[in-house]
């Protein structure tokens, strides 16, 4: 294993505290329990939004902490669940009263570490609800999930939530927004090589040289089917025809492309990828109005990518347009 780190135990506190110092603009850093939280938090008079999850996918969900996005950001342990006692005082420091909305990737732990945390800031008198991510059409089941787990699509859903949280929108409302992205996102990814897990210090699973795995998961869970490496545009294909199936887009849809890059793989074959994916929905007479490619949710140094597909309405155009000013994502502000 080569990796620019220090002690494997440490690298989740130097990495957060790196992070820190980088944006001292955006964010602020609570040291213990860990947590990251937006300048000037809590805003007052505005919903907050509150998301987190194991480390390891960078720039999520830290990198999106700032105006237009999340409120706070949780880290757990690479590839493991941040706890309750983390997810609490984060939830209570970004409260002005107006409420808290927790998006919730679903992964098995999450779930229930955030279903305890919102249930003890209830009792602290904080309005919570939760917004549950779940785009990933690859399997039913996984290794960490009941149903479908929460992939890239959880990136759009915190901006387009975000928005509708800064302009003022109130708890129920964001809520909503949140919910019907969720309904209108799907995601398929593919992965050409393992990554390495720092305290692990070997692969989490092993691909032959000629080999690909679709359908896999943010923390190398198995996918659909192991098959013989294929073209880009071949590969492409097999994400997106899932992914278009399940969410029965129609000609006429118009839609965001999103190409999301696993950690390992260079900008340039992602421009590829979504190349083919945008000829495809064309094809289908769908319009792709808006897109983003990009490292966004990571599996550590995993080549692969995957693709999502949000159908939008006029409502989710407007806020995904509004001004956005994190560490990972910034535009009109």
């Amino acid at each position: 294993m080569k990796k620019l780190i220090n002690d494997p135990r440490a690298v989740v506190d130097e990495s957060v505290d790196g992070f820190g110092m980088a944006h001292a603009d955006i964010v602020d850093v609570h040291p213990d329990p860990k947590f990251v939280v937006r300048k000037g938090a809590p805003v007052a008079g505005k919903v907050a939004l509150v998301s987190g999850g194991g480390s390891g996918h960078e720039p999520l969900h830290a990198g999106f902490v700032g105006l237009g996005m999340l409120d706070a950001a949780v880290p757990g342990a690479v590839f493991t669940s941040p706890t309750p006692d983390q997810i609490i005082p984060a939830t209570v420091a970004v409260d002005s009263g107006a409420g808290v909305v927790h998006i919730v990737k679903n992964y098995t732990g999450d779930v229930l570490n955030f279903e305890t945390a919102a249930e003890m800031a209830q009792a602290e008198g904080v309005r919570v609800r939760s917004v549950l991510v779940n785009d990933d059409v690859a399997v039913e089941d996984s290794l960490y999930t009941a149903g479908r787990r929460g992939v890239g699509g959880t990136v759009l859903v915190e901006k387009i939530a975000g928005a509708s949280a800064q302009r003022g929108d109130d708890l129920d409302a964001v809520t909503a927004i949140a919910e019907r992205v969720v309904a209108n996102v799907r995601t398929m990814g593919v992965a050409l090589s393992g990554c390495t897990v720092p305290h692990a210090g070997t692969p989490s699973f092993e691909l032959a040289d000629d080999e690909i795995e679709i359908g896999i998961g943010i923390h190398g869970e198995p996918g659909r089917h192991r098959i013989a490496m294929e073209s880009a545009d071949a590969i492409t294909d097999r994400l997106l025809e899932p992914v278009l199936e399940d969410l029965s887009l129609a000609s006429g849809d118009k839609v965001l492309l999103f190409v999301n890059g696993m950690g390992g793989t260079p900008l340039s074959e992602l421009y590829i990828v979504y190349r083919r994916a945008a000829h495809v929905l064309a094809e289908r007479g769908a319009t792709v109005e808006r897109s983003l490619v990009g490292n966004y949710v990571t599996s550590l140094e995993m080549q692969g990518c995957s693709v999502s597909v949000l159908r939008l309405d006029d409502e989710m155009t407007r806020l995904w347009d509004a001004p956005v000013h994190t560490a990972a994502l910034r535009w009109g502000a």
